[in-house]
């Protein structure tokens, strides 16, 4: 058995492992308490859809060797910026969601350009670096926010009628766009598999990105830059590419969050996303220098269906009062400082 276990742990790493038992426990309690674990499943796909895409944009980064990407927040910002467009130029439905992510693609690419131009002069420093620019930048546009100049009734907050609103409801716009695309009912609950499919879309892209003759060398460059430098591959640019390409994801990312959320969020509500995201791809699998397809999916469905289904559970079994947010809260961030203190495995 002991054996059994290390070979475990040797695999998949400590996080991957622990966290699987640990759902399974969930699970096994859930099922006791009689949850509805319909429901639960429902909830689950929903928060696996929501982030996923803000978990593959970690795979770029890290690919290209500049390790985790904690200033994902320059990419979440201009995504909620080219929201905020879409519904200025009140459009609605497809239109208004697919518009958004065009939008937010050029913003991402000169964002992710200069971001990528930052980190190849602090090379060593990367996730430091990125951590402060991208709290730096959350900050500075809490003030943006307030001096865009945007005129929709729906984002300006009504008294004063001037700077955008914490919150922008979505339901009029492009609220549950891809959720209900292709929902599939289970025992009274709808299944968002069109969140889903754009998700494995969005995942077949990149791993034809990855296999292609970019993937490959900026996977080389970030394997061995020394050796990729010798064999004529510019380092410094296929660095460039990984960022651009993470930073136009978190761009994509956060408008797939926010059509299935209803809302988008403004100020400091970017400012902790990264850190949710980089917790989930490292118990996938991945580690600073590794990640893989397999590594986004396995990491999702496990840290997103702990959260889901560990809520409920503790709830009912301590009932004497509504614990739910200082559960959710210790959860997460406890499953975030595990996953960042015990990375590893081989796969």
């Amino acid at each position: 058995m002991k054996k059994l276990w290390q070979n475990l742990i040797d695999k998949y790493g400590y996080p991957k492992v622990s966290i699987t038992l640990m759902l399974i426990i969930l699970c096994i309690i859930a099922i006791i308490q009689k949850q509805d674990m319909s429901g639960l499943l429902k909830d689950s796909m929903v928060r696996m859809g929501m982030n996923g895409i803000l978990v593959l944009a970690m795979v770029p980064c890290i690919i290209s060797g500049t390790g985790l990407n904690f200033g994902l927040s320059l990419g979440i910002i201009c995504g909620i910026l080219a929201g905020c467009i879409s519904v200025e130029l009140n459009l609605t439905g497809y239109k208004a969601f697919f518009t958004a992510v065009f939008i937010s693609i050029p913003f991402s690419v000169v964002v992710g350009y200069l971001y990528g131009w930052l980190l190849n002069r602090v090379k060593g420093d990367e996730m430091t670096v990125g951590t402060y620019l991208g709290f730096s930048m959350v900050s500075l546009m809490s003030i943006g926010w307030l001096l865009m100049p945007f005129k929709s009734p729906e984002m300006i907050w009504a008294i004063g009628g001037k700077g955008l609103r914490t919150t922008i409801a979505l339901s009029d716009r492009f609220a549950k766009i891809l959720d209900n695309m292709v929902a599939v009912p289970l025992s009274g609950h709808l299944l968002p598999i069109g969140t889903l499919i754009f998700l494995g879309f969005c995942c077949t892209l990149m791993w034809l990105f990855l296999k292609s003759k970019t993937g490959v060398a900026m996977t080389a460059a970030g394997d061995n830059p020394r050796f990729a430098y010798a064999s004529g591959i510019n380092v410094n640019k296929q660095r460039m590419i990984g960022v651009i390409l993470s930073t136009m994801l978190g761009g994509i990312g956060i408008l797939v969050y926010a059509q299935s959320f209803g809302f988008l969020q403004l100020y400091q509500s970017p400012l902790m996303m990264p850190f949710g995201a980089i917790a989930a791809i490292l118990i996938g699998g991945a580690t600073a220098k590794k990640a893989k397809i397999s590594h986004v999916i396995s990491g999702l469905i496990l840290f997103q269906a702990l959260l889901t289904i560990s809520l409920p559970v503790i709830n009912k079994m301590m009932p004497e009062g509504n614990l739910s947010e200082v559960i959710r809260i210790i959860v997460s961030n406890g499953v975030i400082l595990y996953a960042l203190t015990k990375v590893g495995g081989n796969d």
